[in-house]
């Protein structure tokens, strides 16, 4: 009778273990971690599916409104006023995604930090056809002394920065899927977020300046 209490005592207490342990998200029991390569494939397929996607919504929009649609005399492209809701979109899925993480919600943060790359790729895509009406709207005398080519230069240097921030989300991203981060392990998402806010505030600059330019040009 001892013997069978003593069995069934160290059978519940394995149960109990083992339902433990798979609900952390970073202890799991016989499970073999996945190699290096793994993640780097998974982390290649994401980034290049999103600036394939990026690639073909800016073709799409330089086919569908072509420089001919827009007035010369507009002071802002409807272009960039998109791609600056787009970004200060993406700042608050960061800011939920953060958040959540830090309450243990996996569920949120994934779904925001999943709604921050939808938010990138289409600011990529339509900053960049942006980019392409402002610099061929530039007169070719001007090409390289107008104040709106200096915007445009600042303009390219920020989205390259924000390719850099974009490929970072991957990362994050794909180590979030992992069960890589938790309440007491979050600074990666953390530096990701802020790297986006930083651009957010240096892209709100640039469009100030390109606003000083297009009234005095």
């Amino acid at each position: 009778m001892q013997w069978h209490t003593t069995r069934r005592f160290y059978r519940d207490t394995n149960w109990v273990g083992l339902l433990y342990a798979c609900s952390s998200p970073r202890t799991r029991l016989n499970v073999v971690p996945e190699p290096r390569s793994a993640y780097a494939l998974r982390f290649f397929l994401l980034a290049a599916s999103l600036f394939a996607v990026a690639a073909l919504i800016s073709f799409w929009l330089y086919q569908m409104f072509p420089q001919d649609s827009y007035g010369s005399t507009s002071r802002f492209s409807s272009a960039f006023i998109l791609s600056t809701w787009l970004l200060l979109i993406g700042s608050g899925f960061l800011l939920r995604a953060v958040e959540s993480v830090r309450r243990e919600r996996q569920g949120p943060f994934r779904r925001s930090l999943m709604l921050a790359l939808v938010s990138g790729t289409l600011f990529v895509a339509v900053q960049s056809y942006a980019l392409i009406y402002l610099i061929q709207s530039q007169p070719q005398a001007d090409a390289t002394t107008s104040a709106a080519s200096f915007v445009a230069v600042m303009a390219a240097l920020h989205a390259m920065h924000f390719i850099v921030a974009l490929l970072f989300l991957c990362y994050i991203t794909i180590q979030a899927s992992a069960d890589r981060y938790d309440h007491e392990y979050f600074w990666g998402v953390t530096i990701a977020a802020w790297f986006w806010h930083a651009l957010g505030i240096v892209w709100l600059v640039i469009l100030f300046v390109m606003l000083i330019a297009r009234l005095y040009e």
